[in-house]
């Protein structure tokens, strides 16, 4: 059998085509060519099942890719179905789509689509010229009295087809590798793409790497084989040949049962009740190449009324940013399709890690297809409450471990809780607030305990170290506050407030809670009345000159702590306005729209404070000036400090005028 033709395609640039566009993604002809012969053998598999082939009871099934470096030749080897010369020309030579004219026409124009060529219209195969100038197939078919059949073709339109030279059932691909594919001749290149495609696939494969031995290499076996223990009267007659024959009899004898590259019943696939948790954390381990243990995992098992299969897990973090490195594989059938491909997976859990089976799912999937896709509306709806119910169990069954995990999962939980409503309405009562006093209390249980000191009120802490002042008021007067200091809470704190509605969330630098004021006399004179308003004017008037800042307001209180100086305030309302406002960035016509938003500043001097017991003694004598200058510089950039950090001019400032101060103590001390 010879014969010679042209594929049935009306353009002659097809080839080129597949090659320009998938360029960057050529190491996919590994999956393409691989997960075809992993077809080919559970087609067997499955007929065989039928009873319409036999399969010999000792044959294993499996694929071999067999890397010859000298002849620069890649081979997939399988012992699957096999095919007929006409099974090759309907299926290779017709290339099995509709249109083709039309379709090369549709991805000349859309080059960004690229990555969804291959694997649609059939045309998984010829990802095969990605990186090679000639490919063969051989192959020989599992029906009774099938003659072989190989066909060869030269990277053009043109092929030829003979009479194959296989003797047994199955297919060998051979790629004559071109200098598109120069880097697969390469042991660590050609393993790395098939770990990427091929670790979890169903069909066992080897990978075997045949290339001459260099002359040291030689040597060095000869060596050994010379070193054989032998008897003196047969090392007399034992030539170089016979020890090598030795040797190499030896080295048969220890070698050990190769081990295939692939998985092929991973995790994901048993059981949950047959999985222990060693095991679990064993495949994370190896498959997200993290050294520290998930927290926990959800195992789906979902046939009807779809199919889906995998483990999600919720990492633990080294710090808040590493949220961003979650990462969720997609399979299909347990070949792998993609990472994090939005459309398919709740966008929240794109912060976890997993692997999700998807079996319905083809190779290739159009993002454009899937957003409007009912199957993927489906799978997210359960995926999203088996995480809910998964969270909700723990809390309620084990509330103990819940809060030691809640630092880790806090954020994803808040995350998904902005992001899917459908979540928040299922976790809502697990959602936990950690507090100053280190205890872990849900919003409810958070109100009710402060109720009588602040009414549906919340008051909560972005930053523990700059608000460490605040907190320490706070906790002297028994009082706590939630700790929200990530940067997801920003967001989340006006989340919450839209939530439940009658609750006020306040930062503890937004307000003086009344309890943490002395209760001024109710019988107050109005002379004494007037005499504070005035000390206030008197005090604004005063700051606001130094500082140059005619927006600041300044307020003399009684706090019960009487170690503060001065605390500054900023309203909620401001704070979050001007968040906002940098949530925005350069956008400038939000900017210019805000422009003269100048933040409502408050200081607040507390009058049971020596140092302002005596500024307000100095401030009424003119010969104090300087003195009086220097205490409201200092006092009001104290009170900064623990609002925010200075910048480099205001903290070089603050040294200078540190110093200032210093001399002057010290120079009162050695002339008294």
């Amino acid at each position: 059998m010879n014969e010679k033709g042209n594929l049935s395609i009306n353009s002659e640039n097809f080839l080129p085509i597949i090659k320009k566009w998938l360029y960057t993604d050529k190491d996919i002809f590994v999956r393409e060519l691989v997960s075809n012969a992993c077809d080919a053998v559970t087609k067997l598999q499955k007929i065989s099942l039928m009873g319409e082939a036999s399969i010999p009871e000792n044959e294993k099934l499996e694929i071999h890719v067999v890397l010859n470096q000298d002849l620069q030749t890649l081979q997939i080897i399988d012992n699957g179905i096999g095919m007929t010369a006409d099974e090759i020309k309907k299926y290779i030579n017709q290339i099995a789509f509709s249109g083709a004219t039309d379709f090369l026409a549709k991805f000349q124009e859309k080059a960004e689509q690229e990555n969804e060529i291959i694997g649609h219209f059939g045309l998984g195969f010829y990802s095969a010229f990605m990186v090679a100038n000639e490919v063969e197939i051989d192959t020989l078919s599992y029906q009774a009295g099938a003659a072989g059949a190989k066909w060869i073709c030269q990277g053009g339109i043109e092929y030829e087809m003979e009479g194959g030279t296989r003797e047994t059932r199955g297919t060998t691909i051979t790629l004559h590798l071109g200098e598109d594919g120069k880097e697969f001749l390469e042991e660590a290149t050609l393993y790395t793409a098939l770990r990427k495609y091929c670790s979890f696939m169903p069909v066992p494969i080897f990978v075997d790497i045949i290339k001459e031995p260099t002359e040291e290499e030689t040597a060095a076996e000869k060596k050994e084989a010379n070193t054989l223990h032998v008897s003196a009267e047969e090392a007399e007659t034992l030539t170089k040949e016979d020890a090598l024959e030795k040797l190499e009899a030896k080295k048969a004898e220890e070698a050990e049962e190769p081990k295939p590259l692939n998985d092929t019943t991973p995790l994901w696939q048993k059981q949950p009740k047959d999985c222990t948790d060693e095991e679990y954390k064993a495949f994370y381990h190896k498959v997200f190449f993290d050294m520290n243990d998930p927290l926990f995992w959800i195992h789906l098992n979902m046939d009807y009324p779809f199919r889906l299969k995998g483990i999600l897990f919720f990492p633990k973090l080294v710090e808040h940013m590493d949220v961003v490195e979650g990462q969720i594989k997609l399979y299909s059938n347990q070949v792998y399709i993609a990472d994090n491909i939005k459309e398919v997976v709740p966008e929240f859990l794109l912060l976890l890690k997993g692997v999700l089976d998807c079996p319905d799912m083809p190779l290739n999937v159009s993002r454009s297809a899937l957003q409007n896709d009912g199957y993927v509306e489906k799978m997210n709806t359960y995926i999203t409450k088996k995480v809910a119910d998964k969270l909700t169990q723990l809390f309620k069954n084990d509330r103990s471990t819940y809060e030691g995990f809640w630092d880790d999962i806090g954020i994803f939980i808040k995350y998904g809780c902005m992001r899917e409503e459908k979540f928040y309405d299922k976790v809502k009562d697990a959602l936990l607030l950690k507090t100053t006093d280190d205890v872990y209390e849900t919003l409810s249980q958070y109100l009710e305990k402060n109720k009588e000191k602040h009414e549906n009120k919340l008051f909560f802490v972005s930053d523990e170290n700059l608000q460490a002042q605040y907190i320490r008021l706070f906790q002297e007067q028994g009082l706590e506050a939630a700790i929200l200091s990530t940067s997801i809470d920003k967001p989340f704190v006006s989340f919450l407030e839209y939530k439940n509605s009658g609750v006020k969330l306040q930062r503890i630098d937004a307000d003086i809670a009344d309890t943490l004021q002395k209760k001024e006399n109710d019988e107050q004179t109005d002379a004494q009345k007037q005499a504070d308003e005035f000390t206030n004017t008197r005090m604004e008037a005063l700051f606001r000159g130094l500082l140059e800042n005619d927006s600041l307001k300044v307020n003399v209180e009684t706090l019960k702590a009487e170690n503060i100086s001065a605390m500054i305030l900023l309203s909620e309302s401001s704070r979050r306005m001007m968040e906002m406002m940098e949530s925005y960035g350069s956008a400038a016509d939000f900017k210019g729209m805000f422009s003269d938003v100048k933040p409502e500043e408050t200081l607040v001097l507390n009058r049971s404070n020596g140092l302002v017991k005596h500024l307000l003694n100095m401030s009424e004598k003119e010969e104090k000036k300087e003195d009086v200058d220097l205490l409201c510089h200092h006092i009001y950039d104290l009170a900064l400090m623990s609002h925010r950090p200075l910048t480099s001019k205001e903290m070089t400032s603050f040294i200078d005028r540190s110093n200032t101060l210093l001399e002057k103590l010290a120079s009162f001390e050695s002339n008294h």
